[in-house]
C-alpha cells in the first residue's frame, strides 16, 4: 500500500530555517487540507445519511481510533452533550489503551487486532450503531479489527483516513477519505492528516446534530448552561425569540433549563 501519509515532505533542512520561513510554510500546507477534504464530501454524505438513519432509530456513533486519531474522536464525542443537549452515550469516543491513552502513550495498544472489538463490548455494541474508524494512515490494526468485526454483526461501518486504498478504507462500508499529501514533518499526521481528520468531524457531528433537529435557525437551541457565558448566551436568544427583557428572559430560562424549552413555554402562554 502506497502510504502519502509517510512520503517525504515537499520541504528539507528545516532546522535551518528562521522561524517566520517554519510558520510560514506550516501555514501554506495547512491551507491545502480544506481543498483535500472538499473532495471527500460525497463519500461524507453517506456516512451522514447511514448515521442519522440509525440515530433515529435509537441507535448511537462511535468513534474508534489510536493516538491523535483516536483523541480527536473523544474530543468530538465529548463536545456534543454540552453543544446540542443530547445525551452523554449517543455520541462516543474511544481510544486504543483506554482513557489513560488520552494524554499519554500506551505502547502497541494500536496493534491489538481485537482490541477496538473488544473495547466495544463494554457498550454492547449492536446493528443499531455506527462504529467510525478513525486512522491517518488507514492501517491501525486495532481499527482494522474492529471493522471486520463490525461488518461480520450487522454494525455499519465507516472511516476517516488519508490514505487512499487503505486497509480501513477497504473495509469500512461508507469509508471517508481525504488525501492531504505529504506532511511538513515527514509522517507527523498529527498536523494536516489531523487537521483534515477534526474537519471531517465537525462536519460530520455538526450535520448529523442538525439533521436530528437539534438546531433552530441557525441557534444551539438545546445546549447546556454550564457556565454564565452560556446562560448570557441564552438568555439572549430567548429575548430575541420572545421579545422579553433581560431578567424575565433570564428567569423563564433558568426555569424551564433550555432555550428551547423557554420558546416554547412562552409561546404556549401566550396562546392560552
Amino acid at each position: 500500500m502506497q502510504r502519502i501519509t509517510e512520503s517525504e515532505s515537499h520541504y528539507n533542512n528545516l532546522e535551518t530555517m528562521s522561524t517566520t520561513e517554519l510558520l510560514t510554510y506550516i501555514n501554506a500546507e495547512d491551507k491545502t487540507v480544506p481543498h483535500a477534504v472538499e473532495k471527500a464530501i460525497p463519500q461524507l454524505e453517506a456516512l451522514v445519511e447511514v448515521c442519522v438513519e440509525r440515530m433515529q432509530k435509537g441507535g448511537r456513533l462511535f468513534y474508534l481510533g489510536a493516538g491523535t486519531s483516536g483523541r480527536l474522536g473523544i474530543v468530538d464525542a465529548s463536545e456534543c452533550p454540552p453543544t446540542y443537549g443530547v445525551a452523554h452515550g449517543l455520541v462516543n469516543g474511544i481510544i486504543a489503551g483506554g482513557d489513560q491513552a488520552i494524554r499519554k502513550a500506551v505502547e502497541f495498544a494500536e496493534d491489538d487486532r481485537m482490541g477496538g472489538w473488544n473495547d466495544l463490548q463494554d457498550f454492547l455494541v449492536n446493528e443499531n450503531d455506527v462504529v467510525v474508524g478513525i486512522a491517518a494512515s488507514g492501517s491501525t490494526p486495532y481499527v482494522v479489527g474492529a471493522l471486520e468485526q463490525c461488518n461480520a454483526a450487522g454494525i455499519a461501518t465507516g472511516c476517516i483516513v488519508c490514505n487512499p486504498e487503505s486497509p480501513v478504507a477497504k473495509t469500512a462500508k461508507f469509508p471517508v477519505t481525504v488525501v492531504v499529501g505529504p506532511e511538513f514533518v515527514t509522517g507527523s499526521t498529527r498536523m494536516k492528516s489531523g487537521t483534515a481528520q477534526k474537519l471531517v468531524l465537525n462536519m460530520l457531528s455538526t450535520t448529523i446534530m442538525i439533521r436530528l433537529g437539534r438546531i433552530k435557525g441557525n441557534r444551539m437551541v438545546d445546549m447546556q448552561l454550564s457556565n454564565n457565558k452560556l446562560i448570557d448566551r441564552g438568555t439572549k436568544m430567548v429575548m430575541d425569540a420572545t421579545g422579553l427583557g433581560y431578567e424575565a428572559a433570564q428567569e423563564l430560562l433558568q426555569v424551564c433549563g433550555s432555550v428551547r424549552g423557554a420558546v416554547e413555554k412562552f409561546r404556549t402562554m401566550n396562546e392560552k
